[in-house]
């Protein structure tokens, strides 16, 4: 019995989208999904199913920050066997090459986290998105003629960083600073299950500009249509 998901056994499809934000959730089941029920309401952590394309998939939102998206990611993976998961969130971009509302398909990603510290002690586990679900992704982006790159973003405990390290991820290529993926990466590898990330820049660190609250739910329409079009083609 899951403690922070209310669903059923077989009310959450095997392939899944994670919005950090709940009402992203919602707008991604009401917009892109067929006959799509809600299955969750606790914590007002919204998650839905529906089907794409005739292929089940389910969304549910996470919280931000690693801690928040461990406890529903491994509840999916560990109670209701979810097999292929999407996290699709947005970014603060650190790379003079990438525009606001760009796309970033996430190959690996950096952390300052401590759950990586807890788990690996002076080891350093490289969390790193499944080369099928990447390789999918590459290809129906090219093909939907978006603005879009692939590459790494670092997941930070920091919302607001006090100490600039973004700077430094910067010099080592990273291009865009967010606060989940790493921990999903992670939970996929400890589980054996199949993960990547897909970002939208929301904020531009570098350069400055923001996206406004409600554009971040509802506008990032193109990352919500390539991570269900890589579902799709996986599923296939």
């Amino acid at each position: 019995m899951s403690t922070h998901i209310a669903a059923k056994k077989g009310q959450i499809a095997r392939s899944i989208l994670l919005p950090g934000d709940p009402l992203r959730a919602k707008f991604i089941a009401e917009n892109f999904l067929e006959g799509a029920e809600c299955y969750n309401e606790v914590r007002g952590m919204l998650g839905f199913t529906g089907k794409y394309k005739g292929i089940p998939v389910s969304v549910q939102g996470t919280g931000m920050g690693q801690p928040s998206l461990s406890i529903y990611v491994t509840e999916l993976f560990k109670d209701y066997d979810v097999e292929n998961a999407i996290r699709v969130g947005t970014c603060g971009a650190v790379s003079a090459d990438i525009e606001l509302r760009d796309t970033i398909i996430v190959n690996s990603a950096c952390s300052d986290s401590s759950l990586l510290n807890q788990r690996f002690g002076n080891m350093h586990f490289a969390p790193t998105s499944d080369f099928n679900m990447v390789r999918a992704a590459d290809k129906i982006a090219s093909q939907m003629k978006i603005r879009y790159c692939v590459g790494s973003v670092a997941s930070s405990d920091f919302f607001y960083d006090i100490n600039d390290n973004w700077k430094t991820w910067a010099s080592y290529g990273v291009k865009g600073i967010e606060m989940e993926s790493a921990e999903l990466l992670t939970l996929a590898a400890q589980y054996k299950r199949h993960a990547m990330a897909i970002m939208t820049v929301s904020d531009h660190i570098l350069k400055g500009g923001a996206t406004t609250a409600e554009e971040r739910q509802t506008s990032f329409t193109n990352m919500m249509k390539l991570a269900l079009d890589t579902i799709a083609e996986i599923n296939s």
